[in-house]
């Protein structure tokens, strides 16, 4: 009588196959609802509510783990305008929709997915570039609504074309790159030197 072991059946290796299957996918499943509770805005300290767009935020080093970190700091509302939770999401979505609608990431880079021909964006917020604290709403408003004509290349040669942004979606964009300037992303930019720190030179 011909027996064939039981880890050389077909029959085993197919049941295997679909427990394997059905284990993986449940899986999946679970991890994808943890990592969404996780990176939510306001679901834990390193994704902020998006109301942290009425505070002032800076990106330091943080010597007891040795990398840079987001700080929250006092009460510096967007536009002059402390915004409630419901207008602060409004006004960010209203952002990262004109972010997604107007593909920015085909030429930026922001929180690790995109292109690499124009500035990463993840914390373009504190961007010394924009010269000091005064002026930067005025500055970004102008140049996304009028690129070409408030031009800010530093050297690169590269220009951001007109993508007819309207003043609404200008705000909204700003408030998205304030707010994804507070996120912790583990470090990243490292050694990014913030408007305020060139303020403090």
């Amino acid at each position: 009588m011909n027996t064939t072991p039981l880890w050389a059946s077909e029959t085993f290796w197919k049941k295997t196959a679909i427990w394997v299957t059905a284990v993986s996918f449940l899986l999946l499943i679970v991890l994808t609802f943890d990592s969404m509770a996780k990176v939510s805005a306001g679901s834990t300290a390193r994704v902020p509510a998006y109301s942290v767009i009425n505070k002032k935020i800076d990106y330091r080093l943080n010597a007891k783990l040795n990398r840079y970190v987001p700080v929250v700091e006092s009460d510096a509302p967007l536009f002059g305008k402390t915004l409630s939770d419901e207008e602060a999401e409004k006004l960010v979505t209203l952002g990262k929709k004109t972010f997604q609608a107007k593909n920015c990431i085909n030429c930026h880079t922001i929180l690790g997915n995109g292109a690499y021909y124009a500035p990463d964006l993840t914390k373009s917020w504190l961007d010394p570039n924009w010269v000091d604290e005064a002026n930067r709403e005025t500055l970004m408003l102008a140049f996304l609504q009028d690129p070409a004509g408030n031009a800010r290349s530093y050297g690169t040669g590269r220009r951001m074309p007109d993508l007819g942004i309207t003043e609404d979606e200008a705000r909204g964009l700003i408030a998205f790159l304030k707010w994804t300037a507070a996120i912790d992303t583990n470090g990243f930019p490292h050694n990014f030197k913030t408007l305020y720190a060139q303020e403090n030179q």
